[in-house]
């Protein structure tokens, strides 16, 4: 059996981005499970707004392989307006079901407020609308401008969890999958 392939996704393009920091926590989670990991940092992809009457645009077809070759994908997101970040919707738009169906998902967000359960709940919608296996574990970090000391996440029970969710999106990236759902079978996506 192959070695497991974590990817994780950072829907922030931040210079100094708490959600790609957090997203390390989860990555050496997976690690430390026996995992290679990659960190797909958007700000080095060009990804224009989607366009569905193109193949390809920008970099899509690099962030699809990279998407499709994962055993388990951990999305990372900071709250905007109650949800996850344009620039990740953007990106998952560029994948379907292809890259996802039947995959294991993991949920990270970062707020500068209070717990960011609306964005976990977003994700989580998409990601089971392309028929993946989203965990049922997820990560979240409140008040996150105080939660880090530069790169360093201070509260040891929040590093725990991020970097659980990183062992976990190992553990289970050979789940067998569910059958499909009603919604699965009638999302065609971009086929209109």
């Amino acid at each position: 059996m192959t070695q497991t392939h974590v990817v994780a996704i950072a829907g922030s393009l931040r210079d100094h981005s708490y959600t790609r920091f957090a997203l390390q926590y989860a990555l050496d989670g997976a690690e430390s499970a026996g995992a290679t990991t990659e960190l797909v940092d958007l700000r080095e992809f060009d990804l224009p707004p989607l366009n569905a009457d193109l193949d390809e645009q920008g970099d899509s077809a690099e962030l699809i392989r990279i998407v499709d070759e994962a055993d388990a994908v951990i999305l990372g997101t900071p709250v905007y307006h109650g949800s996850y970040s344009g620039v990740l919707k953007n990106a998952l738009d560029y994948c379907g079901f292809d890259e996802f169906s039947e995959k294991t998902v993991g949920v990270l967000a970062v707020a500068g407020g209070s717990f960011p359960v609306t964005a976990l709940e977003h994700l989580r919608s998409v990601c089971r609308a392309l028929n993946a296996w989203v965990l049922p574990h997820q990560a979240a970090v409140p008040r996150v401008s105080s939660a880090f000391d530069g790169d360093e996440l201070l509260d040891e029970n929040l590093v725990e969890r991020v970097e659980r969710l990183g062992r976990d999106a190992v553990n289970y990236a050979n789940i067998e999958p569910e059958p499909a759902t009603f919604e699965s079978t009638e999302n065609v996506g971009g086929d209109d």
